[in-house]
C-alpha cells in the first residue's frame, strides 16, 4: 500500500514538470495537433492546404528562433483569432465550454444511477405474474393446426 501511495505521490510530482517543459521547447508535432487551420477547419498535422501549409513552416521557423508555445500560438491567434486554436482558452466566455461537461455529467450521473436502482427495484416488486390463459377457441384452434402439421 505504501508502495503504490509513493509510486502515485512520485507521479504526481513529475507530471506537472512536463508541461513547462512543453512550454518553453515545444514540438512541431505537438502544435500541428493543437493549431487549426482556418480553411479547411482541421488541425494543422490533418491539413494539407496552401494556408496550413505555411503555418506549419512559420511554427517550425520560430521553433527553431526559441520561440514558446504560447508565444507561437499567441502570433498565430493575432493573425487568424482566437478560432485557430484547437481547444478554447480556459477563461471567459469559453470557459464554459470546459465546464458545461463536467456540470452535465454532476447532474446526470445521480439522475441516471437513481434512475437504474428505481428500475431495478419495480423488476424485484412482488411475486410473478402467472401467463393469462388463452381463450378455449383459440387454444383448440391452435393443437388442431399443430396436429395438422404433426402428422405431415
Amino acid at each position: 500500500m505504501r508502495a503504490a501511495l509513493l509510486v502515485a505521490l512520485v507521479a504526481a510530482l513529475v507530471a506537472p514538470a512536463a508541461a513547462p517543459a512543453s512550454q518553453q521547447h515545444p514540438t512541431q508535432n505537438e502544435l500541428e495537433s493543437e493549431i487549426m487551420c482556418p480553411v479547411c477547419g482541421t488541425t494543422l498535422d490533418q491539413s494539407d492546404s496552401a494556408v496550413a501549409q505555411q503555418m506549419k513552416m512559420y511554427i517550425a521557423a520560430r521553433i527553431h528562433a526559441g520561440a514558446t508555445k504560447s508565444q507561437i500560438e499567441d502570433a498565430l491567434v493575432a493573425q487568424f483569432g482566437e478560432a485557430v486554436l484547437a481547444a478554447p482558452p480556459k477563461r471567459g466566455f469559453n470557459l464554459i465550454a470546459w465546464l458545461l461537461p463536467l456540470i452535465g455529467l454532476l447532474v446526470a450521473a445521480p439522475i441516471v444511477g437513481w434512475a437504474a436502482w428505481r428500475w431495478s427495484r419495480a423488476r424485484d416488486s412482488g411475486p410473478p405474474v402467472p401467463p393469462s390463459r388463452l381463450d378455449p377457441d383459440i387454444e383448440r384452434r391452435i393443437d388442431s393446426e399443430l396436429a395438422g402439421y404433426e402428422t405431415s
